[in-house]
């Protein structure tokens, strides 16, 4: 896929709607999650950790790790999409934004319902801007080509790469916790629900595509 392919159709305005929203809703979640104070997914304590010694927001790190993230395709001759160079910078900026207008929450009372709407947000995220079919995130695009380099499973590379992510995150600081573990748990179903009700329509005929969903976006087919 290239970043010029799929731009065409009777729904490209409804294909572009989605992949927006659901991006910027990403970054929306992603800083709910921070804002809840009791962990983050994966990819964020990577981020909130380069923040803390970096001095830069975690907006702007995200930004930074998904474009050199997006440049270790080449070697792995992966090609991004609209939607995997848009991931790179509307998360970013969302969650920038976000945690701008949202302040910190203290206590159990506040910090327990705004992780779970965190994670249900990016579930509803999630669905909507893979639906979109404009390409994966860089993330998960490093995945999958590294899932077609080396022969090993989807299961097991993902696996690798989000232990190292989050262990790596946790030792510079970012926070790992109960939210981790519920995030983990709940995206997979959450993400899969929400693509079958927001799946677009086959150019061609009246039937959807339905992918199988990672938590970042990858477009997995069986």
């Amino acid at each position: 896929m290239s970043i010029a392919s799929g731009l065409h159709g009777r729904h490209l305005t409804r294909r572009f709607v989605q992949l927006y929203v659901g991006l910027t809703l990403y970054g929306v979640s992603s800083a709910l999650l921070v804002r809840s104070g009791l962990g983050l997914e994966p990819w964020g304590v990577l981020h909130q950790g380069l923040a803390e010694k970096t001095g830069l927001t975690i907006g702007v790190v995200s930004i930074i790790v998904g474009a050199v993230v997006l440049l270790l395709w080449v070697p792995i001759r992966q090609r991004p999409g609209l939607g995997t160079v848009s991931n790179v910078f509307v998360i970013g900026l969302a969650m920038d934004g976000t945690l701008a207008l949202v302040p910190d929450v203290d206590g159990l009372a506040g910090q327990v319902p705004l992780l779970g709407l965190g994670i249900v947000l990016n579930g509803v995220a999630t669905g909507l801007y893979i639906a979109a079919r404009f390409g994966p995130g860089p993330r998960d695009g490093l995945m999958t080509g590294l899932h077609r380099l080396t022969g090993r499973s989807i299961r097991l590379v993902r696996t690798a790469i989000e232990v190292v992510v989050v262990a790596t995150g946790f030792l510079l600081g970012g926070s790992v916790g109960v939210g981790t573990v519920l995030y983990a748990l709940a995206i997979g179903p959450l993400a899969q629900f929400f693509l079958r009700r927001f799946a677009v329509p086959e150019e061609g005929s009246g039937s959807t595509v339905v992918a199988a969903a990672t938590p970042e976006g990858a477009i997995l087919r069986p």
